[in-house]
């Protein structure tokens, strides 16, 4: 006797499924012409279990380097060490959907969207750097400028990383490579 299919929410409507598909559809169509909706499509699940997931389409892209961030900058307010901290975003972090949209970026037609989000996510990361900074007793204009070379390498990292994943170091070796520079 074979199990009956309990109703629901369909097994494929992982994130990480819907990214795989998005991922697929913005190389075949390009991002602006692929639509919430023709992701949905393809997996197979509705608008809302997408949703579930992603606050937006751009989200698909940026929510694994986005989870990781909140969580070091968690680490940041409670006192940890800062190197250590944004090191640590690097650890066992795999070749995702933001790798795969680096590095095909132009075939996609993403690449202005990625250049604005990273600027965004830099900003958010530079700004909480800043304040720890200012809590420490840094002076605002140092905290500032420290806070944004550091954000800055953080994301110069992931996007040197993005481009030799098949053959170069992990991601956190490279954030401790970009932060040394900064």
């Amino acid at each position: 006797m074979t199990p009956e299919p309990r109703s629901g929410r369909p097994r494929a409507s992982s994130r990480e499924v819907l990214a795989e598909a998005a991922c697929e559809l913005f190389l075949e169509r390009g991002y602006d012409a692929t639509s919430v909706s023709d992701i949905t499509r393809r997996v197979g699940v509705s608008r809302s279990s997408f949703f579930n997931y992603f606050a937006a389409k751009s989200d698909v892209l940026w929510s694994g380097f986005d989870e990781r961030v909140d969580a070091a900058l968690r680490h940041l307010r409670t006192g940890s060490a800062i190197d250590d901290t944004l090191i640590r975003i690097g650890e066992g972090f795999a070749p995702d959907a933001l790798a795969l949209a680096i590095t095909n970026a132009d075939a996609m037609g993403i690449a202005a969207e990625l250049d604005r989000d990273r600027a965004i996510r830099q900003f958010r990361l530079q700004r909480d750097l800043a304040a720890r900074f200012v809590r420490d007793g840094m002076p605002e204009l140092s905290a500032e400028v420290r806070g944004g070379a550091l954000s800055a390498a953080v994301l110069a990292a992931v996007w040197a990383w993005a481009d030799r994943t098949a053959t170069g170091p992990a991601l956190r070796d490279m954030l401790t490579a970009a932060l040394a520079l900064a």
